[in-house]
């Protein structure tokens, strides 16, 4: 399997996740204080959008490559 397939292929998929979930959310620790035997430490929870124009643009151009690759492994 070429690279290119495999390119292919993670765009197509990562496009139908981003299509499927519209984004993610991930927890970043920020701060951290030890005053003694305490420990303060702050956590933000963020969250990521993907646009929908991201998510169908990497399934379309996920589809050219793989069908591109076809082509030219048939020629």
């Amino acid at each position: 399997m070429s690279a290119v397939k495999i390119i292919a292929i993670v765009l197509i998929a990562a496009g139908t996740l981003g299509l499927a979930y519209g984004g993610f959310n991930y927890t970043k620790q920020t701060h951290t204080t030890t005053l003694g035997p305490i420990e303060l430490s702050v956590k933000d929870r963020e969250t990521v959008n993907i646009p929908v124009w991201a998510g169908v643009a990497s399934v379309i151009v996920g589809s050219i490559l793989l069908i591109g690759a076809r082509k030219r492994e048939n020629n």
